[in-house]
């Protein structure tokens, strides 16, 4: 799938696809720059389950890490790949798969 800019110029978007846990050092970059709430700030316990982040459970958290929110807002931007420091983010030009 590919679009022009206003100017005229191929566009082809980058969806974001996946973010890998292992990688991401939960920062929030990517969060602050996505005004489409595609992902959320999460909690990752010692045996890796994702929990909410509560002040009542901070000792179940072994570290926050960003999550895929809602996919399908995605609209290809790239903004969030361009601010990452940890380059944990899988982007596509591929439409996503409704979750």
């Amino acid at each position: 799938m590919s679009f022009q800019t206003r100017d005229g110029r191929d566009w082809t978007p980058q969806y974001l696809t996946s973010i890998d846990p292992k990688k991401c050092i939960g920062c929030g970059r990517c969060f602050k720059v996505c005004g489409r709430d595609v992902m959320t700030l999460k909690g990752s316990s010692q045996e890796g389950e994702l929990v909410e982040l509560d002040d009542d459970e901070d000792d179940e958290i072994e570290k926050k890490i960003m999550v895929l929110n809602d996919q399908g807002a995605c609209i290809g931007c790239g903004a969030c790949a361009r601010v990452c420091p940890a380059n944990c983010q899988t982007h596509t030009s591929a439409v996503p798969e409704a979750a």
